[in-house]
């Protein structure tokens, strides 16, 4: 616009509009990063010293001493060998929410030699040196040996602060830097942040440059017109209208207007349509976060929209991939049922002793007898505090192994007060149970528990703490009693611990199954337990492993696979279903939304919950149970169930033959649209085998048939392979919503991540893209947010570029009669004004706020009660190739009309004196009025 040669406008004509997208562009930018950090700092809320950078190796490392002061939560910057601590033994208590979600506190601990290191003077003659494990993403391990006085000394992950941990109870710990920057676990683990955006982004990317070609072919056309006027009629004119200089040819002529019409039409490429779309999106985020009704008043928790780049992609999904603990459920855990030695306690019973039945539900059990009972627990079967109180050696045993075999903290505030915390709810329940039948755990050292036995206390020397974890599926201690007795004690699966038992009790372990499987029916958290007396030399030769164990992975460990075990008995945990569960997945159900639940949990409890929350139903047609423990195994029950589904839609009389289902290129499509209702439900080492390369499209193709998808066992790795695997071949919106750790590659991975803010930490929320309290709000925001989203965003998008080529289209018209000489229609300043001043607050209005109150779309309140008008969404109705195309043709039918009828009603008008009545600005004036009443008339 600079060169006088090619431009017809002033450089203002662009470069204003620009510089203010720019302008509002970089301002919302901010806007954003300034929230992201203020709720960094909201979550954090810590403040400490800065660690610099350690001096480590892939293969050794010696750090630097960092003192950290117990300040408001403090955290620090590199992972830490601990090396003393404010507490006795060395012990520092910390917080490791921003790492695993669990809010609970986990002790640390000192390696003895150097737990005396408590003031600088000493500290400054350590001199040790440290050779570790190189960087790894692996939280729960580290391996290490410390020198130090011609001495090595094992370290493990007990040993360690990592980076992310917050320091509690504590008020000073001295530790050194083995890690830091890039090389800490934290950062290990944080990965690649995927850049999320939606379909209609991609969507416009290609319209635009489709426009970009149109604007081209424009103005070829009319510098292949400029050139053959210049050469036909304007030769004739060179007397009094000569070609500027240094054009000599009509070719050049039309060669020079062609750039020139390229600078007058570029309106037609929209500038400002992405900022638009920006304040669109945030305005529609602020309304998710302002409303009310996704507010959580118990826990204070509004909704938060933590992007504001895929609003209208909540008004599109297909499929929602939901955790079931603390998802679908409360997480908080209550101790039901339980069995031991084959006898099942928990049943509530009348006065007579016999079974109660639903809704009679008489006084819960007394227990008035201990004065350390928790006043809140509740339990219904008298019977057992009877075995508790006749001495029955299994059930004391039984609760023995509860009240030790666990990580809880215990703190008493006051004589007999005493509050737990867990590293899961889970745990929590069943040490409090413990605690109300008289086996109370009251305090711990690294080295050592106390339990109150029936009012005794006994103090258990703690030998070693054997974790759970996703692998192992099970945890394990070893204490020596006071009579120097070693017991090993075992809670964990049932699918792993059956598997470790004495062979000679069939019977016992026969009952015992019947007894979990009942529970499992009941939508019962189940785990087994068991123990096993330990030999002072085999505990020896299991403690030399575990030394050498940081250097021989996993050698310690294979020690303990093949000891038998003797069973004890097992547990049966409550968890209820949020409020509003069934309803929710009834009603997103109906909106042609898919829910396939992935959890952890045996297959009997995620069934059961299934049917509590209304995702299986009694009238289905069949629900699919898909077990194999091999590939043959599982492609046959995934042949089976396609078999079946192909039959009976053919029994329906649906006119179509199973050969000509299996010809056809479009299986999925077809499996789809069977008659009936089918559901899916699969455990995780058939899952394993399913996710196969040569096997994962007939699983996707059967899951996909069925109304709902159950998938149990599963671990984190296979949540996330679940989604993309449907993201790879169904060209549909995805949307994972979890409340845990365990939930954060599920949420990464789908097009639409949502957090649950519940018992689990805030890992979840952390890495979701929208976060609230409850799952019922899901429906809120996917019918009513959602659906307003998607329909405002489309209604936009097509008035835009419908105004666009209004505007723009009248130059192209007007090129034939002005001799494509590149004028314009149009006075500058209305150019520059048409997209930022005349025409951007309608549509801006209209994008933000529009609800359809005038009959255009539903209130809603009819959009939860309807939800058949979510379709439009999945199926992209509203704004696609084909609606472009309709709102082009209308712009240049508008264009038309624009030109043409004041063009018709000035061209020979004359006044009263035979003078001419219109003059250019006269016509150009008329054409701008008419075009921004028009327009805004069309845009409500």
């Amino acid at each position: 616009q600079l060169i006088p040669q090619i431009s017809s406008l002033s450089w203002f004509t662009t470069i204003v509009p620009l510089v203010l997208v720019l302008t509002i562009t970089a301002v919302k930018d901010a806007t954003d990063d300034y929230a992201k950090v203020l709720r960094m700092r909201g979550s954090q809320d810590s403040t400490g010293p800065w660690c610099p950078r350690a001096r480590s190796f892939p293969g050794e490392g010696v750090g630097e001493p960092q003192h950290q002061h117990n300040l408001p939560r403090l955290s620090w910057q590199a992972d830490l060998l601990l090396l003393s601590s404010s507490e006795p033994h060395g012990l520092c208590y910390i917080e490791t929410a921003e790492l695993d979600g669990e809010t609970n506190m986990k002790v640390r601990q000192a390696i003895p030699v150097t737990s005396e290191l408590g003031d600088t003077s000493k500290l400054a003659r350590f001199d040790g040196e440290v050779i570790c494990e190189p960087p790894n993403n692996k939280l729960d391990k580290f391996g290490g040996m410390l020198y130090w006085k011609e001495s090595k000394y094992p370290l493990s992950n007990q040993n360690m602060l990592l980076r992310g941990c917050v320091l509690r109870n504590t008020e000073w710990c001295f530790g050194l830097v083995i890690f830091a920057g890039p090389d800490t676990k934290l950062m290990q683990n944080s990965g690649r942040t995927k850049f999320k955006r939606t379909s209609i982004d991609r969507l416009m990317n290609t319209l635009v440059l489709w426009i970009f070609g149109f604007l081209v072919c424009m103005g070829v056309i009319l510098a292949i017109g400029n050139a053959i006027w210049e050469h036909e009629v304007g030769v004739c004119f060179q007397i009094y209208l000569p070609w500027d200089e240094g054009v000599h040819s009509a070719f050049f002529s039309g060669f020079l207007s062609f750039w020139s019409y390229i600078i007058i039409l570029n309106t037609v490429v929209p500038i400002s349509l992405y900022v638009s779309v920006e304040v669109i999106r945030l305005g529609h985020s602020y309304f998710i976060n302002w409303d009310k009704k996704m507010y959580c008043a118990k826990r204070r928790t509004p909704a938060e929209a933590r992007t504001t780049t895929l609003n209208e992609e909540l008004g599109q999904g297909e499929y929602i991939f939901s955790d079931k603990t603390g998802t679908l459920t409360q997480n908080i855990m209550v101790f039901s049922k339980c069995s031991v030695n084959g006898h099942s306690y928990g049943d509530v019973q009348d006065v007579l002793g016999h079974k109660a039945e639903l809704g009679e539900r008489p006084e819960p059990v007394d227990f008035s007898f201990n004065p350390l009972a928790d006043p809140r627990f509740q339990f219904w079967d008298p019977s057992l505090l009877e075995a508790v109180k006749l001495g029955d050696p299994h059930v004391h045993e039984f609760f023995r192994l509860l009240s030790l075999c666990h990580t809880v903290t215990s703190e008493e505030k006051s004589e007999g007060e005493l509050y737990y915390k867990a590293q899961s709810p889970d745990e929590g329940a069943l040490v409090t149970a413990a605690r109300n039948f008289g086996f109370v755990f009251r305090s711990r050292t690294p080295k050592t528990i106390t339990v109150h036995e029936l009012g005794r206390a006994i103090t258990y020397q703690l030998l070693a703490i054997l974790d759970f974890n996703n692998i192992r599926k099970r945890m394990s201690v070893i204490v020596r009693s006071p009579e120097g007795k070693i017991r090993l004690y075992c809670k964990g699966a049932d699918t792993i611990l059956l598997e470790r038992l004495y062979p000679i009790n069939q019977d016992l372990t026969n009952v015992t199954t019947d007894h979990l499987n009942e529970y499992a029916g009941e939508g019962l958290r189940t785990l087994v337990l068991a123990y096993k007396d330990l030999e002072e030399s085999y505990y020896e030769d299991w403690v030399r492993l575990e030394i050498g164990k940081n250097f021989f992975p996993e050698r310690a460990v294979r020690l303990w696979k093949g000891l038998p075990r003797e069973l004890l008995g097992a547990t049966a945990i409550e968890d209820k279903l949020q409020q509003g569960v069934p309803e929710t997945i009834a009603i997103l159900t109906l909106a042609n939304i898919k829910i396939w639940v992935l959890t952890g949990d045996k297959q009997e409890t995620a069934v059961n919950i299934g049917y509590s929350c209304k995702m299986l139903t009694d009238d289905m047609t069949e629900v699919f149970v898909v077990t194999g423990h091999t590939v043959l195994e599982v492609r046959e029950e995934l042949r089976k169930a396609r078999e079946k589904m192909m039959d009976a839609s053919r029994s329906m009389g649906n006119g179509f033959s199973y050969q000509e289902k299996l010809s056809s290129s479009k299986l999925t499509s077809v499996l789809e649209a069977i008659a009936g209702e089918y559901a899916l439900v699969i455990n995780g080492h058939s899952l394993a085998h399913a996710l196969e390369a040569d096997m994962e499209v007939e699983f996707l193709e059967t899951a996909c048939a069925c109304k709902a998808v159950i998938c149990c066992r599963v671990t984190p790795l296979q949540k996330a392979q679940v989604v993309e695997l449907v993201k790879k071949y169904k060209k549909a919106v995805t949307l994972a919503i979890g409340d845990g750790a365990n939930d954060v590659s599920m949420i990464k991975t789908a097009h639409i991540g949502v957090g649950i803010s519940g018992q689990e930490g805030i890992q979840a929320v952390l890495a979701s893209d929208y976060s609230f309290s409850q799952f019922k709000f899901l429906q809120r925001l996917l019918l009513v947010h959602g659906r307003w989203s998607y329909l405002r965003m489309c209604k936009f998008l097509c008035y835009f570029f419908y105004k666009n080529f209004a505007f723009t289209m009248v130059h192209f018209w007007f090129g034939f009669f002005c001799g494509f000489s590149a004028q314009t229609v149009y006075d500058q300043y209305f150019i520059t004004l048409y997209n930022i001043v005349y025409t951007s607050l309608p549509v801006l209005a209209m994008g933000v706020f529009d609800q359809g109150r005038r009959g255009a779309d539903v209130p809603e309140q009819r959009s939860m009660e309807y939800p058949k008008l979510y379709e439009p969404g999945q199926l992209n109705l509203l704004f696609n190739k084909r609606e472009f195309f309709i709102c082009i043709a209308q712009g240049i039918y508008t264009s038309v009309l624009m030109f043409f009828i004041p063009y018709g009603v000035f061209a020979d008008a004359t006044r009263d004196d035979g003078a001419q009545l219109a003059d250019y600005q006269s016509f150009a004036v008329t054409v701008a009025t008419s075009l921004v009443i028009v327009v805004s008339v069309q845009g409500g």
